[in-house]
């Protein structure tokens, strides 16, 4: 039978198992994708744990992910856009995607270009979407100056990018070990550590004409930080502070102000042409899920860790 992650209670990586499940199949509209690869993030942990129970409920036994990448391999009544045999990047809303088949709204799949590989094309949806949101809500403009907080993580690292490509100067808060890669796309590095007034003094010396916007993809008292440095609310954007929004009535767009297929499309061609970047920090086995997301929770990597589903795109079942 087919393998998905699954969990039956809130906890840690220990709740985590590789279940026999079902073949499913498509119903009208729909598409059967035999994944191959697909990324972690850290909101599914987040909601593993129960953080979002009342945000987000959970039905058990309940499945993960969303980010997904593989081959058409049934598709239901109605369906045009894609066919069996093709190539995809896509994304599930229902919690589906870590998983060796998975159906999904044929209208949110994408072509996968052929320059992008099988790796990035599984981890892109959530990463980029939100950074695309996150760095549109705070609309950056040539010549100002935006700061990205955790920006070595699988958003940051696409947000720097994507607002270095509006012509802003772009600052980026990440640990040492990754400030000769934030330098190489365009960053100007500021060291994490040694309290929010300390990094706010960082930031001050390398931007002597002040900060615009601040995208905060990490939580942990950023946002309050950013106020303190003097940007407006509405120039703030975070996707991990959800008590900060209220607080400080700034911004909270993510995923779900850019989750469609035709963005996901833009940034696979971003990635198809060289334009974007998408650094993945590991790979894992499917079967090895709770590793995986012991070494996401530690938030130290650089980039994307992605479950490689299958080999060659071919699964069993």
């Amino acid at each position: 039978m087919p393998k998905a992650v699954q969990y039956r209670r809130f906890g840690g990586v220990d709740v985590l198992e590789v279940a026999d499940v079902p073949r499913p199949s498509p119903g009208p509209g729909q598409a059967l994708v035999a994944v191959r690869t697909t990324g972690i993030n850290p909101g599914e942990a987040r909601i593993r744990q129960g953080e979002f129970a009342q945000r987000w409920p959970s039905t058990f036994p309940s499945g993960q992910g969303s980010d997904l990448a593989g081959t058409v391999a049934a598709v239901g009544d109605g369906v045009g856009n894609v066919a069996v045999g093709d190539e995809i990047i896509g994304f599930t809303n229902d919690r589906a995607a870590q998983a060796e088949y998975v159906v999904v709204a044929a209208t949110d799949l994408a072509r996968k270009p052929a320059a992008v590989s099988w790796e990035v094309a599984g981890s892109l949806f959530v990463v980029g979407t939100t950074a695309f949101a996150a760095v549109c809500a705070v609309d950056p403009q040539p010549g100002e100056t935006v700061v990205v907080s955790g920006a070595a993580g699988g958003v940051g690292s696409l947000a720097v990018q994507l607002a270095h490509r509006t012509g802003a100067q772009v600052v980026g808060i990440a640990g040492p070990g990754n400030h000769d890669w934030l330098r190489d796309h365009g960053v100007t590095p500021v060291a994490h550590g040694d309290g929010s007034d300390a990094v706010a003094d960082r930031i001050r010396q390398v931007t002597p004409n002040g900060v615009d916007a601040f995208v905060d993809t990490f939580g942990g008292g950023y946002v309050a930080m950013a106020v303190g440095l003097g940007v407006a609310p509405s120039r703030i954007d975070t996707i991990a502070d959800f008590a900060a929004i209220d607080a400080f009535g700034v911004k909270g767009d993510g995923n779900a102000a850019a989750a469609s297929a035709d963005v996901l499309a833009e940034l696979a061609d971003m990635v198809a042409t060289g334009e974007l970047d998408v650094p993945i920090a590991a790979t894992y086995p499917l079967d090895q899920v709770r590793a995986a997301y012991t070494e996401l929770e530690r938030r130290h990597t650089r980039g994307k860790i992605v479950l490689v589903v299958a080999e060659g795109g071919q699964n069993v079942g």
